[in-house]
């Protein structure tokens, strides 16, 4: 009888479905994407008080968020690359006890840069258990359900955005600032033990067989995201000759990170994998839908204060809805995909993107937050029916060797979008108000500039959507007869 937890995806062993090892699995795996998407929103609502709490400047205290990010991004791939060789149950241990120790350090810190330092060991473990936790879902559910599972993640993941805000807030009502970091400690320890007890065990290579790591491409790659992460992140929305450089710099890193992966014996990154029209195609939609998403971030807070005239807590809950929305598409939408295919659900995922973004790109203040609402709850389903989609459509046909890696670069092609919409998609906005200080631009501005920016949207979706399409009958090309649906 076949193990649950070991048995080939190939098989779709259908005693597999609903045993508790499997549960328990799925378990320690969303409790993991939960922690990491927790600890990217919750420090967020604590900046004012950190500011006060260290007598500091909003910039320096920015960099609580900025170091988690900027560890997530630089090292993501190399962590997923590190669990295909190493193996991943004992990385995915590592990681959440480093995540957790950090997050013990964070609540005790008695300076802001000890605080700083161990926001970028959380991020270091937050990484190690992103990248790995797509690449369990190979190893632990059946390939008939590999979307359900994927779907639970973006589940966690949204449930991880949401809860964030409201629940840092109050914690730091109720007790203190330290509380919103010491509250990973318990969620952390039942994590790892779910991931210990459930998890299926690392089988051990000879040791010849076992590829070494590539420590260059390691480092080049991390340069490399780094100097990109701060050229989009610095400035404050300002691009100046120190955002030049660092582009600049990012650039120089592109091309010695590949001549390095050409010449490596067992690369980081096998540039070959590109050749997959599928999973190139995957990565670039992932980073032009997360860059549309942030666009709502970044616009949603002004045009539903200025325009509309909505106050603080109005306007957060407003934007939760998104994020709530998101959390009850998760699951039906792994369904949906399970049952009509990955590609198809893509395209749909993405025609909903695109549509929303075009209906608020016309749409008059007249109508006020329901006017609002009704398209950001067509982008929501529509981006929950993509990310799930695209998971599924590049995490199934991998060779198993190779799903760490894939999965750190599907989480990397997500936050490079983030980072690039925050900068970009908040440049258009900017430009398009015609105003310097967006705190006291006129309603009609602001207006003006939420209708510019979800045009661009728009036509970034309709980009997405043309990848999605010619990649398809590329793959259908290449591939043998009844090998892409």
């Amino acid at each position: 009888m076949l193990n649950p937890i070991t048995a080939e995806r190939d098989g779709d062993p259908t005693d597999a479905e609903c045993t508790p090892s499997l549960r328990g699995a799925l378990a320690g795996l969303s409790l993991s994407i939960l922690l990491s998407s927790l600890g990217t929103s919750i420090a967020n609502v604590s900046l004012p008080t950190l500011a006060q709490a260290f007598s500091a400047s909003f910039q320096e205290v920015q960099w609580i968020v900025l170091a988690y990010l900027l560890a997530i991004t630089t090292l993501i791939v190399s962590a997923g690359r590190l669990g295909d060789s190493t193996g991943r149950r004992r990385l995915l241990l590592a990681g959440i006890f480093l995540f957790t120790v950090a997050s013990v350090v964070c609540g005790v810190a008695p300076t802001l840069w000890l605080l700083i330092a161990a926001r970028a060991a959380q991020g270091l473990g937050a990484a190690i258990m992103m990248a790995l936790t797509m690449a369990f879902v190979g190893e632990t559910v059946p390939k008939s359900k590999t979307g359900s599972a994927m779907g639970l993640l973006g589940t966690m993941s949204a449930i991880g955005t949401a809860l964030g805000p409201s629940l840092g807030g109050v914690l730091i009502a109720g007790f203190s600032w330290r509380a919103i970091f010491l509250v990973n400690v318990p969620l952390g320890i039942c994590t790892f033990f779910l991931a210990h007890r459930y998890l299926p065990v690392d089988r051990q290579k000879p040791k010849t067989v076992r590829a070494k790591f590539d420590n260059l491409g390691t480092l080049l790659l991390a340069v490399t995201l780094g100097a990109y992460a701060l050229a989009m992140t610095m400035g404050h929305g300002h691009f100046g000759w120190l955002n030049m450089a660092l582009l600049l710099v990012a650039a120089f890193g592109v091309g010695l990170f590949v001549l390095a992966e050409a010449r490596a014996a067992s690369p980081l990154v096998h540039l070959a994998m590109f050749r997959d029209p599928l999973l190139s195609a995957g990565l670039a939609m992932s980073a032009l839908v997360s860059a549309v998403l942030m666009a709502t971030l970044v616009v949603g807070p002004f045009y539903l204060s200025r325009a509309i005239g909505l106050d603080a807590a109005r306007v957060g809950l407003v934007l939760s809805v998104g994020p709530l929305v998101a959390a009850l598409t998760g699951v039906p939408a792994g369904r949906i995909v399970d049952r009509f295919g990955a590609q198809r659900i893509t395209v749909i995922g993405l025609i909903g993107i695109a549509g929303g973004s075009f209906i608020l790109s016309m749409m008059p203040t007249t109508l006020g937050v329901t006017g609002y609402i009704v398209p950001m709850v067509i982008i929501t389903i529509g981006y929950g029916l993509f990310q799930t989609a695209n998971n599924t459509a590049v995490m199934t046909e991998i060779r198993p060797y190779e799903r760490g890696a894939i999965s750190g670069m599907l989480n990397l092609a997500r936050n490079l979008g983030l980072i690039t919409g925050a900068s970009v998609m908040g440049a258009v906005f900017a430009l398009a108000s015609a105003t310097i200080d967006m705190t006291t631009a006129r309603p009609e501005a602001v207006a003006t500039g939420m209708r510019t920016t979800f045009a661009v949207a728009a036509m970034l979706i309709t980009i997405a959507l043309a990848i999605a399409v010619g990649s398809r009958a590329l793959a259908a090309r290449l591939s043998p007869p009844g090998v892409v649906s």
